[in-house]
């Protein structure tokens, strides 16, 4: 999608938490600052002013933009002890953040852009969504009502041309802009934060960003901030709930358990395993000397999605009896050559049900 990978120290000087206005609007959620050498630092709530400085790190051309960055970036953030929750809140966490430095007619664009990512996101992981537009706080803002206006009437031109249905979230923005939150759908109806879409023209004025236009002026970027999952953690738990850890074929973390009835016919369950694995599959063998009947209930206790069965028939023809998870004693016996065509099509398919390929 055009990003640029970059990396961001855990711990930043306080400057530019005063630049960015983290410190006047931010500081109850941030933790306290440490003395190194005279100077205060603290470790990064966002990522945001760390890939300032790479933008600012040299001079910049109209020709460059817009530029993209990306980082799996760990930002640590205060909460009262009362309001942690497992995986779901959490003082340290892992966060997908990504910037874009772009000029204003490169805006629409570009939200077009990350809108389809984040939809193409949230569809692969079989989420449905609704998308809430967060206007300005009533109290801690920055830059003028103008600024903001025209800020919020982007984002909202740009869900209109979609025809993308929206509520907005009266004082729901940052600081520093407004934005769009995607709240995703859970298989009970329960809400999620999503990813997000914020259109900033604060930060760049406040660290004096620029550009050289192609009339060789000094020209100011917009800001583009993206994240998609958000909390790395936060979302993994609201996956595993999401799915009750019955996952897709793609994302458990065993996919194919491979089950000799004999000892003697190990060596034909691990030619199979070796073939699963040549073609990227997650597969493990299961030789233990507990009965069939044990080994098949646990790895349906496991919730892994198939179970391949092997006796000497199977043996003798290449074959496999297959379990689908949550398909009782079902069994269907196929070659291994067709199976693993099958578990590839819905790797490559990222297919959310077991068998179908949709």
């Amino acid at each position: 999608h055009g990003y640029e990978l970059v990396y961001t120290p855990h711990i930043v000087s306080e400057k530019l938490f005063q630049i960015s206005g983290h410190l006047e609007n931010f500081k109850e959620n941030m933790f306290g600052a440490m003395d190194v050498e005279g100077a205060a630092y603290r470790p990064k709530p966002m990522n945001c002013p760390g890939h300032i400085c790479i933008y600012q790190s040299q001079p910049r051309s109209y020709r460059d933009l817009p530029i993209r960055y990306a980082e799996f970036g760990a930002v640590y953030r205060y909460e009262r002890s009362g309001t942690l929750h497992g995986m779901m809140r959490v003082r340290g966490f892992t966060q997908d953040d990504a910037h874009v430095f772009c000029t204003l007619e490169q805006v629409p664009s570009e939200i077009e852009r990350l809108l389809d990512l984040c939809d193409e996101m949230l569809k692969t992981f079989g989420y449905p969504y609704t998308i809430e537009l967060a206007t300005r706080p009533a109290e801690k803002a920055l830059g003028s009502e103008e600024l903001w206006n025209r800020a919020e009437q982007t984002l909202v031109d740009a869900l209109v041309k979609r025809g993308q249905a929206y509520e907005v979230d009266e004082g729901g923005g940052t600081f520093y802009g407004p934005k769009l939150d995607f709240k995703l759908i859970d298989a009970i109806g329960r809400k999620w934060q999503g990813p997000t879409v914020q259109l900033d023209f604060n930060l760049p004025e406040r660290f004096e960003l620029e550009y050289t236009g192609a009339d060789n002026a000094a020209h100011r970027p917009i800001m583009l901030h993206r994240v998609l999952v958000g909390s790395m953690e936060r979302f993994v738990g609201g996956l595993i709930e999401h799915f009750a850890g019955a996952f897709p074929l793609w994302l458990a973390p065993e996919q194919v358990r491979v089950i000799p009835i004999a000892e003697e016919l190990s060596d034909y369950g691990e030619s199979i395993v070796q073939r699963l694995k040549a073609r990227g599959v997650r597969a493990h063998l299961d030789n233990r000397t507990e009965t069939l009947n044990y080994r098949i209930r646990e790895a349906e206790t496991m919730k892994i999605p198939y179970m391949a069965v092997v006796g000497k028939r199977e043996a003798e023809s290449d074959a496999l009896a297959l379990r689908v998870r949550g398909g009782g004693k079902k069994q269907e016996v196929m070659g291994v050559a067709d199976f693993v065509a099958r578990v590839e099509d819905e790797l490559a398919t990222r297919s959310l049900t077991l068998g179908t390929g949709v």
